[in-house]
């Protein structure tokens, strides 16, 4: 046997040399076996050798340490072969692959196709030369560093994806989630409330006379309010999914998950106030002397009726009736609500 694993000439071992670290799990019953391929493999530049002598523990350290290869041998002591440890390690990694190459002593065909069956990837018939296990280690090598640039790749191109699609739903005056966004969320929370038969609460608000503080004050001042009024939104939406957005204009909408119609006038009373507790000047103001704003309310349990438009087409209802009451108020439709939600208010 000590013949068949004579020392690989180091020009070969030293030809690829892998620029990241390399674990091989290595299963046989034979402990002079695993010892003269463990020297091999070491021999060839792999980092890291894994030992197992039977299937309970090869599964056991395949789980734990998630080896770059794994050179199974079928014939195991114990009740289980390699083939039923092959099956096994696939269960485990679903989506993933981890190279499988099976020794035996056997090399029939019906042997090769079980082997690729089972979820092997290659083949080596015992005793295994060194120079075609080196050879075979420099191939999986080869398709090992492929695909992790390409898991790479795909990391940085979803990565890319993420940004640009945040910078596309970002309105860039005030910081907030621009329409598109807000038309995304909605619809996702809309869904998200229906499968938890949670309440979801829309407002769309509006900042009352604003054309007259643009056309007093200009443009670049009337910026410089949308601005201050984004900040008070991102302020008083504090749970991780409430989400402030500029519908349009002088125009913002709130999409708040799991709030009941009394939070949510609630939550209206306070954005109120700390809008007013601001002092924007607005000297043009019919309403007062500092800015303010308008707003409609709609809160539902969403059923197989509701879309996004029904909500926004209620909630606009909802502002329409409190600019029409005088402005500086928020006005709340019920929408499917139970009574003791009603009697709350």
């Amino acid at each position: 046997m000590s013949r068949s694993f004579n020392a690989l000439p180091r020009e070969t071992a030293q030809d690829s040399p892998d620029e990241h670290p390399f674990t091989v799990l290595l299963v046989d019953d034979l402990a002079s076996m695993r010892a003269a391929l463990s020297d091999e493999l070491r021999h060839a530049g792999v980092s890291s050798v894994l030992q197992a002598s039977d299937a309970e523990l090869a599964l056991q350290l395949f789980r734990h340490h998630r080896p770059d290869m794994v050179l199974l041998d079928i014939r195991l002591a114990g009740m289980h072969d390699g083939y039923w440890v092959a099956q096994r390690m696939r269960e485990m990694e679903p989506g993933g692959w981890t190279p499988i190459i099976f020794l035996s002593g056997l090399d029939g065909d019906l042997d090769v196709w079980r082997g690729i069956e089972a979820g092997g990837d290659d083949y080596l018939v015992k005793p295994v030369k060194p120079i075609v296990l080196a050879a075979k280690l420099r191939a999986m090598r080869r398709l090992h560093e492929m695909r992790r640039r390409l898991v790479q790749l795909s990391d940085e191109l979803h990565a890319a994806n993420q940004q640009l699609n945040e910078m596309v739903e970002l309105d860039p005056v005030t910081g907030l989630v621009n329409r598109r966004g807000f038309d995304r969320i909605l619809h996702t929370e809309i869904e998200a409330a229906r499968c938890d038969r949670t309440p979801l609460t829309l407002m769309l608000c509006d900042l009352d006379h604003f054309k007259r503080l643009n056309d007093a004050a200009g443009h670049v001042r009337g910026d410089h309010c949308l601005r201050e009024v984004a900040r008070v939104l991102r302020e008083v939406c504090v749970r991780p999914r409430d989400v402030a957005s500029r519908y349009g204009g002088e125009e913002f909408a709130l999409i708040l998950p799991n709030t009941p119609r009394a939070g949510a006038m609630t939550f209206a009373r306070a954005l109120g106030g700390l809008l007013k507790a601001r002092n924007i000047q607005h000297p043009d103001s019919p309403v007062g002397p500092v800015l303010t704003l308008s707003g409609g309310i709609t809160t539902c349990v969403p059923d197989g009726a509701t879309s996004a438009v029904s909500m926004v087409l209620r909630a606009d209802e909802a502002l329409y009736a409190a600019k029409t009451q005088g402005r500086d108020r928020f006005f709340s439709f019920e929408m499917q609500m139970d009574t003791i939600a009603q009697r709350k208010l």
